[in-house]
């Protein structure tokens, strides 16, 4: 199963809606960039990878649709279609990345329209296969420091469902359980959405992984208690020195780890590295609606009083300082982060 697919008959992107996990399974179908851009806005399709090739599957979908009558008239629409397209959610670099891959592809020299409109459909394709095969490396990497018997605390979904298949962080957890090795995760429900509870939980128990879910505030007296041996997240950006933008509550996990000596390591592609940032301070943080917070119910009833506001950040910046390990398809890449980020990046 693959969380995007192009379908060629009908001309549209055919993706999971995780909005509906996991009470339902069902697919949405999405015939322009406008629709595209709203579900990556609303969450139907998200995680980094998974966002960056719907851009793409975006892009290519504004230039089928398009109503330009020559190549640069079309070009012109394209410029405007990734604009939109990256307004949808501003911390995941992959969005920008895919993006300007795409942008490259339009930029060429083509006889006809048909002719730009097949490379752009063929670059999104490349774009999806090579994520999958990206995440097979990066998780062959990452199950290599997992244990026989380790217990292990993820955060968020990094699994099929936040690439195109198989898998960043929660791909490293996938590998090493078929790999034979006996593991335990604690799923933390990461809120407000509960990507964790939601999803990732949804996915262990398609693999089988024996889990546990827990409370976000439960994972320090797990991490206190001697019961976790890593602790392990995606990224949506990372800065060239090696901090880590990823789902709101990454950084408290890491603080309460080191505090107890348990490893942390961030899993993601080199797609993900924005080399042109020093450092995590210069990372953008999406602030999402308040309703996301307030919004929440128990036994059918608003938790929150009338009235209530809240402020709803939907990522956090772990500095360098507390991850042990940054896991991509390249290798493990240990401290000190920049110098070895900058050499793995030239010889690419």
């Amino acid at each position: 199963m693959r969380t995007l697919e192009w379908v060629s008959k009908e001309k549209k992107l055919k993706m999971v809606d995780q909005r509906v996990l996991p009470s339902e399974f069902t697919y949405i179908y999405l015939s322009d960039h406008q629709q595209v851009a709203d579900s990556i806005q609303q969450m139907a399709v998200r995680g980094a990878p998974a966002i960056g090739v719907a851009a793409a599957y975006g892009m290519a979908l504004a230039a089928i649709r398009t109503s330009a009558k020559s190549v640069e008239a079309a070009r012109t629409e394209l410029v405007a279609a990734a604009q939109e397209l990256e307004a949808a959610r501003p911390t995941a670099v992959n969005l920008p990345w895919a993006l300007k891959r795409m942008l490259s592809v339009a930029a060429r020299q083509y006889g006809s329209l048909d002719e730009m409109q097949h490379a752009l459909l063929h670059e999104a394709h490349e774009m999806a296969d090579e994520d999958v095969a990206v995440n097979m490396e990066i998780s062959k990497n990452g199950a290599a420091l997992i244990h026989d018997g380790d217990t292990i605390i993820h955060h968020c979904n990094t699994g099929a469902l936040a690439t195109v298949d198989y898998g960043t962080a929660l791909g490293v957890i996938r590998m090493a359980h078929d790999q034979g090795k006996k593991i335990h995760v604690f799923v933390d429900e990461t809120r407000p959405r509960l990507q964790g509870a939601r999803l990732t939980a949804w996915e262990l128990l398609q693999y089988q992984v024996p889990f546990d879910i827990i409370s976000d505030n439960a994972a320090g007296y797990f991490l206190k208690s001697g019961k976790v041996d890593k602790v392990i997240f995606g990224a949506d950006r990372v800065a060239r020195n090696g901090d880590v933008a990823n789902k709101i509550g990454s950084y408290m996990l890491a603080l309460a780890a080191n505090a107890n000596n348990v490893p942390v390591y961030s899993v993601f592609p080199f797609s993900t590295i924005d080399i042109e940032l020093a450092n995590g301070d210069l990372i953008p943080i999406e602030e999402r609606t308040q309703e996301e917070v307030l919004d929440l119910k128990l036994h059918n009833r608003k938790v929150t009083p009338e009235g209530a506001s809240a402020r709803n950040p939907a990522f956090d910046v772990t500095p360098n300082a507390l991850i042990s390990g940054l896991i991509t398809e390249k290798g493990v890449i240990t401290p000190p982060f920049e110098k070895k980020l900058i050499e793995k990046m030239r010889e690419g």
